[in-house]
């Protein structure tokens, strides 16, 4: 049996209190591109920080004032640990922390379904060592109703009272990995409690690291603001991925297009077309929509068709490989290719639903020689689903010119274009990265 104050609201104000004095203890579990820099973040400004994380690697390299994240210093990391940052597996040290910040993936099945095996795993891992006086805020994204629907019933499956005894929200992770003019601290972070009080003591957590804090009456609708703001990407994405196919069936220049619709200052957006969505958010969270949606009976066609445009993103690439080879006298198979950039985005070494590892599968598929050449991933990670057994190839004249074609997937800022450009026998733009025409450059 859970010990309340008789005094009502008693732990709410004490718990506001430890957390504007910075006297409280902050535990975050999941420690990737959401969870370290939000741990980072707490610990800058002087909170005792518990990193909570099931890769023992990661937990060690942490510990050793180390980080496997290129864009974050390995210093800030050494800062961090100079000051009250520790990481640790055992999640009973959950029960040393006043918050309690869930930072885990939030996949999708083989069926396009939200896996919640994450969120589940972790809740489950962490009620043993909830204690009265605590907030649990969940960050990772997912359908509107979750928070209520999946963490709350498991809490109070524990004897304890949300919003009294403890509170609980729902705030989702807005991060853009290698973005220096956004960080924790700038964006404007959305919050929505499960009551009221669970709300303000939300508001008193993230307000210590966040320059503005954007409360919500609900955690169903920070959790819809988020699946809005990643389908307005999707969808956006989607159109002009498929006025890209258009304007190649034109001889029209897609970039070109963009860049002078671009010029109109209001009513208008650019958004830029690719080989297909990559990174945790995008190519993921709409389907988290579309499969509640069904449940109240709604069909998202809009965002499905989004989906399916993006979906086939990697097979159109491919077929403009397959032209540019036979264009020269060549098939795909047996070709030599070398793909240039395998993360999902320039400038980062994320490499979560990447296209560029399905373009890869799919020229393995029929037949080409594959190699990858990406300064951010010096040999290909292991992942969930997909894996190479292959090193980044170092990109020098002779290296350029030995491949058949070489496959621009993704627009790091670190290669030398114009060696590039003047060694390939072909290149497979799919980023706009050679705006003038070039008798070897083909855009996909």
């Amino acid at each position: 049996m859970n010990i309340v104050s008789s005094t009502p609201g008693a732990l709410k104000r004490e718990l506001i209190g430890k957390l504007e004095q910075r006297e409280a203890s902050i535990g975050i579990v999941g420690l990737g591109y959401v969870g370290l820099p939000l741990s980072l973040r707490f610990a800058e400004v002087g909170y005792k920080v518990i990193g909570m994380d099931i890769d023992h690697a990661k937990v060690e390299q942490l510990n050793d004032g180390r980080s496997y994240i290129k864009h974050i210093p390995p210093e800030t990391v050494a800062q961090a640990r100079r000051r009250r940052f520790e990481a640790t597996s055992d999640y009973a040290k959950a029960a040393q922390c006043d918050a309690l910040i869930i930072c885990v993936p939030t996949p999708l099945t083989r069926h396009r379904e939200p896996d919640l095996q994450y969120v589940i795993g972790t809740i489950a891992s962490l009620l043993p060592h909830l204690h009265a006086g605590q907030v649990v805020s969940l960050e990772s994204t997912t359908y509107p109703g979750t928070t209520e629907e999946e963490l709350r019933p498991r809490i109070e499956s524990r004897g304890f009272e949300i919003g009294a005894e403890v509170f609980l929200a729902f705030s989702p992770e807005r991060e853009d990995p290698g973005n220096p003019k956004y960080v924790t601290r700038t964006i404007p972070k959305v919050c929505g409690g499960s009551t009221p009080a669970c709300l303000e003591v939300a508001i008193a957590l993230y307000k210590q690291v966040v320059d503005n804090v954007v409360p919500v009456s609900s955690t169903r609708v920070a959790e819809m603001t988020k699946l809005l703001e990643n389908i307005h990407r999707s969808v956006n994405i989607g159109l002009v991925n498929e006025m890209k196919m258009v304007c190649d069936r034109m001889g029209i220049d897609i970039h070109e297009v963009i860049r002078a619709a671009a010029t109109k200052p209001f009513g208008y957006v650019p958004y830029w077309p690719g080989p297909g969505l990559g990174g945790h958010c995008i190519p993921i969270d709409p389907y988290y929509l579309t499969w509640k949606a069904r449940e109240y009976g709604v069909d998202t066609r809009f965002i499905e068709l989004a989906g399916e445009v993006n979906r086939a993103m990697p097979e159109w690439v491919i077929g403009k490989v397959a032209e540019a080879l036979n264009a020269r006298g060549k098939p795909i198979k047996g070709s030599r290719c070398l793909v240039l950039g395998i993360a999902y985005k320039k400038n980062v070494d994320d490499m979560r639903e990447s296209p560029a590892v399905e373009l890869m599968e799919l020229l393995v598929k029929r037949g080409a020689l594959v190699e990858y050449s990406d300064p951010y991933v010096p040999v290909f990670p292991k992942m969930r689903e997909h894996h190479f057994e292959l090193s980044s190839v170092a990109l020098t004249p002779a290296s350029i010119a030995s491949y058949d074609l070489i496959l621009l997937a993704t627009n790091h800022d670190a290669f030398d274009y114009k060696t590039i450009r003047e060694r390939a026998s072909v290149i497979v733009d799919t980023r706009g990265v050679y705006l003038e025409p070039a008798p070897n450059v083909v855009k996909a």
